[in-house]
């Protein structure tokens, strides 16, 4: 399995996760000259933006750290992108999470970020 494919399955494996646990899926690999957001949806009355992170070893770190600050701001822009392509209110409840594949070890993190605003 190449990186492409591995990463689709890595992220269907989330949403599948995901879904089990009360998360409604409304769109997947959103993508935009901003950047890309693996899975949007909601739960718990918020509207989420998730990241899919996958690492099979903690050899180049954990799966977890692989968001960075730079990764962060690009969720931020693309998720106030798709915000407004899809006229959502600015004080709609938002948030970031990530669920981080380590292994066969899935971790959801819920709230795992703040908005970074643009500037």
């Amino acid at each position: 399995m190449n990186r492409k494919e591995m990463g689709a399955e890595k992220e269907r494996l989330a949403a599948e996760y995901l879904e089990r646990r009360g998360f409604y899926v409304t769109a997947r690999n959103f993508r935009c000259r901003q950047g890309e957001i693996d899975i949007i949806g909601r739960h718990e009355g918020y509207l989420v933006f998730v990241e899919v992170k996958y690492r099979s070893t903690k050899n180049r770190g954990s799966a977890l750290e692989a968001v960075t600050a730079f990764k962060q701001r690009r969720i931020c822009r693309t998720a106030d992108y798709y915000r407004m392509m899809k006229g959502v209110d600015d004080s709609s409840a938002v948030r970031y999470d990530v669920v981080a594949i380590q292994g066969e070890e899935i971790f959801w993190v819920i709230n795992a970020f703040p908005h970074i605003c643009r500037g």
